[in-house]
């Protein structure tokens, strides 16, 4: 079959999601995009855009047997621009990455419901509505019939059931298999410097010293709703009780960057291995590959792709006992992966710090089990071809 994939905001996880479904399904993807910046006027105006591309599409090929598009896309108003050029029978399916409704606004800004209102009627247009995590599922059919109380009349809350009853719950893929396999290249390397051979790692990064305390990182977005300010606090809480760490701290970021990370950068200098955005994937994985212990603060994460990314290269994971995180992580697991409170994390981030171990064998196949690219490419082409074979 031969699938649209439409990613108005084609940057970042956004990207690596589109790029990774159309390399590994079993069926033709092509993809409609644009960059990943103006993420407002990609909701208000991309639809336009989005159409063009999708008329120079038809103008060279059939129409395709369904279209994915995510939530970055004002579905009604592309749907209302190609009605003359697209079959009305075309099938489509919205992936819901995240959302506007509950994603946190920075301090100090005051809620939009345009954009929520763009997320809720573009599921009303969608023959299928996909969420990437069941906290995610759920917390937006929580807090939904608050924003169409909000309006005085003609708010049609009994839509919301239909739309639940046709959604579904597919994760982000990861190509959690070839990281995993970075990370036992590593292993080996390791221990032929325990042998005393010489060798030159390919995993090495050049910032990255050959000093035996634990490595810790940072990989997420440098925004509030991730809350740099207890990651930090919690670091200089550690340092503070004597227990020695280096410190990586990647992960993108944008103009305004929280105070948090430039007080750190200065206070914990002489821990500091790497520092700012990798703009190289393989740099940015031999530093998953070089790390041991990654940690998560956040007061927001709709799914967790890279904490899986750490997990699968080796780095164990500490994270919040709420939000999408125990989806990630088996159930067995959950007492020494997550946390409560403060100092709960402080306990488990002392303990880890203090006798460093590798995430277990059994987490990290559970992460290539779930979330590589081979199984959940699959279940995203049984959805979309079932919902081609039903038009």
């Amino acid at each position: 079959m031969h699938f649209w994939l439409i990613s108005p905001y084609h940057s970042g996880s956004h990207q690596a999601w589109a790029e990774g479904y159309a390399r590994h399904s079993r069926h033709r993807v092509s993809l409609l995009t644009m960059a990943g910046r103006f993420w407002k006027w990609r909701m208000q105006g991309g639809a336009i855009e989005l159409a063009m591309q999708a008329r120079q599409l038809l103008a060279e090929a059939s129409p395709p047997d369904a279209v994915l598009t995510t939530d970055m896309l004002n579905l009604p108003t592309w749907l209302g621009l190609m009605r003359k050029q697209l079959p009305a029978t075309t099938p489509v399916a919205l992936y819901m990455h995240e959302n506007q409704l509950t994603y946190p606004w920075r301090p100090g800004e005051g809620r939009d419901l345009t954009y929520a209102m763009i997320n809720w009627l573009s599921q009303l247009a969608a023959d299928v509505v996909i969420f990437n995590s069941r906290y995610h599922h759920d917390a937006w059919f929580s807090e939904l019939p608050n924003l169409l109380k909000h309006f005085p009349d003609h708010n049609h809350l009994a839509q919301i059931a239909s739309v639940r009853s046709h959604s579904h719950i597919l994760p982000v893929g990861l190509e959690a298999a070839a990281i995993a396999r970075l990370e036992r290249r590593r292993e080996g390397e390791n221990a032929r410097e325990r042998r005393g051979e010489t060798t030159i790692s390919n995993l090495q990064s050049p910032n990255l010293s050959l000093s035996s305390s634990p490595l810790i990182l940072w990989n997420q977005r440098w925004e509030h709703d991730k809350r740099p300010d207890r990651f930090f606090a919690l670091l200089y809480r550690l340092r503070e009780a004597g227990i020695d760490f280096r410190l990586a701290v990647a992960g993108e970021n944008f103009r305004r960057v929280p105070t948090e990370f430039e007080e750190a950068r200065i206070r914990l200098a002489d821990a500091i291995e790497h520092w700012g955005y990798v703009a190289s994937r393989a740099e940015y994985l031999q530093l998953l590959a070089a790390s041991d212990l990654v940690i998560s603060t956040a007061d927001h994460e709709f799914f967790g792709v890279s904490v899986l990314e750490a997990i699968a290269a080796g780095a164990f994971p500490l994270l919040p006992n709420r939000l999408s995180y125990p989806e990630l992580i088996p159930a067995e697991l959950h007492p020494a992966c997550l946390y409560n409170d403060e100092d709960d994390l402080f306990a488990k981030a002392a303990a880890r710090l203090r006798s460093p171990r590798l995430a277990s064998p059994s987490l990290r196949r559970s992460v290539i089990d779930r979330f590589d690219w081979t199984t959940v490419a699959q279940a995203y082409d049984d959805l979309v071809e079932m919902l081609a074979q039903s038009k």
